[in-house]
């Protein structure tokens, strides 16, 4: 089948937007240092099973070791391997995180197009509802929302961090919809008779979406604090392995003194550190991609 030579010329067009801004990416520095951490620990809980030198869920050891050759982190409070734990709790902090901002993304997107496509009193009626979760507290909004959806399940953490999530996207969507919806080209496509879907679609979405790239990197990185927060709380899934989890674990076994009194950092400090790491990396390439939308941030 022949493709169009309207669709050959909006990919190259496309092609060539692609090579420009990977350019610009490359040239910043703190991004690629952003990439580069995330890229670790994306590797890291893909090959975790090749990784890990413990099954995780398994007592390989005494309990509460010290860091040693055989045990690179110790020992938990029932003798499973730290380190193991670690690189297999990447995986579900990882997951929730993406699975959290792919979900975040989506609804503010749809409902920021719609609302600033239509005005209105669809707009009166969808931008009260922003207004009304903007201005309730988040972590006690989501502690809320997943002890009513129950706990235990991580897909609850994602239903519990979106629906706190998607007021603040859906306003930028909206910000730039306003704008948008009144332009040349949108009042061309209804005079030749488009309908709202196909203009929203095909017309108005790949104009706002580099905004929502970049801002699916920092819901990304929101979604993995507040999953880790979730779960220290005692909502998360106890099943599986996440940073969060271990966290809580170490908490409700006595925290930093669980060590009969003396200080047990090996158990503590090492899922913060992969936390704050993974976010800081996710916040370095957000600020890069934000740069490359708005050219005003890189004349600063």
């Amino acid at each position: 089948m022949r493709v169009p030579q309207a669709w050959r010329d909006r990919a190259k067009i496309w092609r060539e937007k692609m090579s420009a801004s990977v350019k610009l990416f490359m040239k910043n520095k703190a991004g690629v240092l952003g990439l580069c951490i995330t890229m670790t620990f994306v590797i890291m809980a893909i090959f975790a099973p090749y990784i890990a030198p413990y099954d995780p869920y398994k007592i390989v050891d005494h309990y509460l070791l010290p860091p040693s050759s055989k045990h690179l982190l110790g020992t938990n409070d029932i003798g499973q391997d730290i380190l193991s734990e670690l690189i297999y709790g990447a995986r579900v902090s990882l997951l929730i995180g993406v699975l959290a901002s792919i979900s975040v993304v989506s609804v503010g997107t749809i409902i920021g197009i719609v609302s600033g496509y239509y005005g209105g009193m669809i707009d009166e009626i969808l931008m009260r509802i922003c207004d009304i979760i903007l201005v309730l507290p988040g972590l006690p909004l989501m502690i809320l929302l997943a002890s009513l959806l129950g706990t235990g399940k991580f897909y609850v953490l994602i239903i519990a961090i979106t629906l706190n999530a998607w007021p603040g996207l859906a306003r930028l969507v909206r910000s730039a919809v306003l704008s948008l919806r009144e332009r040349a080209f949108v009042e061309a496509a209804r005079a030749i008779g488009a309908s709202d879907a196909h203009i929203m679609i095909t017309h108005i979405l790949p104009n706002v979406m580099p905004f929502i790239v970049s801002a699916a990197v920092y819901r990304a990185a929101a979604a993995m604090m507040a999953e880790a927060s979730l779960s220290f709380l005692g909502l998360g899934d106890p099943s599986h392995k996440s940073w969060g989890m271990m966290l809580h674990y170490a908490h409700t076994a006595g925290g930093w003194w669980a060590n009969y009194g003396k200080p047990c950092w090996w158990w503590i400090i090492p899922p913060g550190l992969c936390i704050a790491l993974f976010v800081s990396g996710l916040m370095l390439m957000g600020q890069a991609i934000e740069e490359i939308v708005n050219p005003r941030l890189r004349r600063r």
